[in-house]
C-alpha cells in the first residue's frame, strides 16, 4: 500500500472532525468521498475509482481537471512573482489578461477592476453604479432646489436570480432558503419579473414609472443558473434593456456563470444587441484553477470617479486583488478556449444537448427539459419545484454509484460539462439520466429506491 493511499484512507474521517462545508446539513451527513487526482473530465477517489465530473466542479473548470497548459503557466509566474500588493504597483499579467480580455466582452468596456470571484465581482459592479450616481449628483443645496433630478437610489434585478452570498449580492438576489436568515438586513430591492411576451409590457411600462429612481439593473443574461437553470428569451431581454437605455438605467451583466462559452458563444451578451454597462465575470475566467473576480466598466463609468475630491474615489480593494498566478491561469484558459478545436468541442456539445432533449422529452414525468449551449436541464414531476426538494441528494448517490458526479438543483437537474468530455462520457451520463427518469416513472416515490 502507498504511503498517498495510507494517509487519504483516513481522509474523510479528518475531515469530519474539523471541516464545515458549504451549502452543506452537516446532522446525518453522508461521508464526503476524498478526491486525490482530477484528470479532464474525471475526477479520482482515494481507491482509484473515477467519476465522471458533469457538472465542471460548482462550473467552473471548462477545460478539465490537471491541464498540463495552464498548470505549466502557473508554475513559470510563481517562479518569478507569486503576489505584489495591486495599490501602487502593477505587472505583467494582469495588464495582458484586461488587454485580451476587453476586446473579446460583449459590449464597449475600458477599464477592468480585479477581485476574488463572482460574488464579490458583483458587489464591485453594484457599488460602481451606485456611486456613479453619487459622483454624478451634485451635492450642493441650491442643486437640489433648484428642481435638479434627485439621486437614484433604487437597484433593479429579476425574481429567481442568484448574485451570490454577499450581503451586496444576497440583497439582489431572490429571497430564498440562501438569503432566509438574512432576510431584515438586506437592501430594498425592486424585483420584476423575467420577460415573456405576456408580460413584457407592463415591464416596460414598471421601468418607465420608476425610471428616475433606479440606479442599475443587474441581470443574468439569457440563464438564471442558481435560481433553477432558468432560460429566458434574448429578443425580450433587449427590449427591457431598451427601456432601461431609455431611461439612463445602469446596465450589469452578471456573467459569471454564462461567461467563456457556456451558452455556445464566447458571452451571453453575444446574443444580446444591448450591451452592458458593466460586466462581471469568473468560474471558467480561470479554468476553474484559481479564484479570481473581474468587474469590466464602459469608460463613462470609470470617469465618473476621476476628480480632484478625493471622496469619489472607488474605495474597494482584495488583499489578492489581480494576483498574478490566478491572471497568468486566466491567460493560459483563454489560450485554450480561443482554439479552434475547443470551439469546435463546444459546438459539438451544445448540438449533443438539444438531441438529447428529444429523448428526455419522451418521459412524462420530465418537464421543460431545455438546453443552451453547454447546460441541459429538465424538472423531474416530484414533490414541489424547490431547491431542498429531496430527490436532488437521492439522483447524486446514484450517480457517484454509477461514476457520475452531478448535482441537481432539488428537482431541476442538470449537466454542464467540461469542454474536454469525451462522446463516450457524454454517453454515460446520457445512459444514467435515462436510466433515473424510467425508475422514477416505475415508482413515484423513488427518492427512496434510488
Amino acid at each position: 500500500m502507498s504511503y498517498l493511499y495510507r494517509t487519504m484512507s483516513a481522509l474523510t474521517e479528518r475531515d469530519h472532525q474539523v471541516i464545515w462545508h458549504p451549502y452543506t446539513q452537516h446532522k446525518d451527513l453522508l461521508p464526503p468521498i476524498p478526491v486525490i487526482q482530477g484528470k479532464d473530465s474525471l475526477l479520482f477517489d482515494e481507491k482509484g475509482k473515477a467519476y465522471i465530473d458533469a457538472i465542471s466542479s460548482w462550473w467552473v473548470n471548462i477545460h478539465g481537471h490537471g491541464h498540463p497548459y495552464i498548470a505549466e503557466k502557473i508554475y513559470r509566474q510563481a517562479l518569478r512573482l507569486e503576489h505584489v500588493i495591486f495599490t501602487g504597483f502593477t505587472h505583467e499579467p494582469a495588464v495582458s489578461l484586461a488587454e485580451r480580455l476587453l476586446p473579446l466582452l460583449p459590449g464597449d468596456f475600458s477599464r477592468v477592476f480585479y477581485s476574488d470571484n463572482g460574488s464579490t465581482a458583483v458587489e464591485v459592479a453594484l457599488k460602481m453604479a451606485i456611486q456613479y450616481w453619487g459622483n454624478a449628483t451634485p451635492a450642493t443645496p441650491t442643486a437640489v432646489t433648484a428642481g435638479a433630478t434627485p439621486q437614484r437610489t433604487k437597484i433593479l434585478a429579476f425574481r429567481h436570480s442568484y448574485h451570490g452570498d454577499t450581503f451586496g449580492a444576497m440583497s439582489v438576489s431572490e429571497r430564498s432558503v440562501f438569503t432566509a436568515p438574512f432576510q431584515d438586513y438586506l437592501f430594498e430591492v425592486i424585483f420584476i419579473d423575467t420577460p415573456t411576451r405576456e408580460n413584457i409590457g407592463d415591464l416596460r411600462s414598471r421601468i418607465r414609472r420608476q425610471g428616475d429612481e433606479i440606479a442599475c439593473f443587474i441581470y443574468e443574461p439569457l440563464l438564471q443558473a442558481a435560481g433553477g437553470m432558468r432560460i429566458y428569451d434574448a429578443g425580450l431581454l433587449d427590449e427591457l434593456l431598451d427601456e432601461a437605455r431609455q431611461q439612463a438605467i445602469l446596465c450589469i451583466a452578471d456573467e459569471v456563470l454564462t461567461g467563456f462559452g457556456r451558452t455556445g458563444k464566447l458571452f451571453a451578451g453575444e446574443y444580446l444587441r444591448q450591451k452592458a454597462d458593466i460586466i462581471c465575470l469568473s468560474k471558467g475566467l480561470t479554468g476553474g484553477t484559481m479564484a479570481l473576480g473581474v468587474t469590466a466598466a464602459t469608460e463613462r463609468i470609470f470617469q465618473a470617479f476621476l476628480s480632484d475630491d478625493k471622496r469619489k474615489t472607488l474605495f474597494h480593494g482584495h488583499s489578492f486583488t489581480a494576483n498574478p498566478l490566478a491572471c497568468s491561469a486566466s491567460l493560459a484558459s483563454l489560450d485554450l478556449l480561443l482554439e479552434e478545436d475547443c470551439l469546435h468541442r463546444i459546438l459539438h456539445l451544445t448540438q449533443r444537448h438539444q438531441t438529447f432533449l428529444n429523448t428526455l422529452r419522451s418521459f412524462p414525468v420530465v418537464k421543460n427539459a431545455r438546453a443552451l449551449g453547454t447546460i441541459l436541464a429538465f424538472e423531474l414531476n416530484t414533490g414541489r419545484d424547490e431547491y431542498i426538494n429531496t430527490i436532488g441528494p437521492a439522483i447524486t448517490r446514484e450517480a457517484l454509484a454509477a461514476g457520475i458526479y452531478l448535482r441537481p438543483l432539488g428537482n431541476t437537474v442538470y449537466v454542464m460539462p467540461p469542454y474536454c468530455i469525451t462522446e463516450k462520457e457524454m454517453d454515460q451520463v446520457y445512459d444514467f439520466l435515462v436510466h433515473c427518469i424510467r425508475t422514477i416513472g416505475l415508482h413515484p416515490i423513488s427518492e427512496k429506491i434510488l
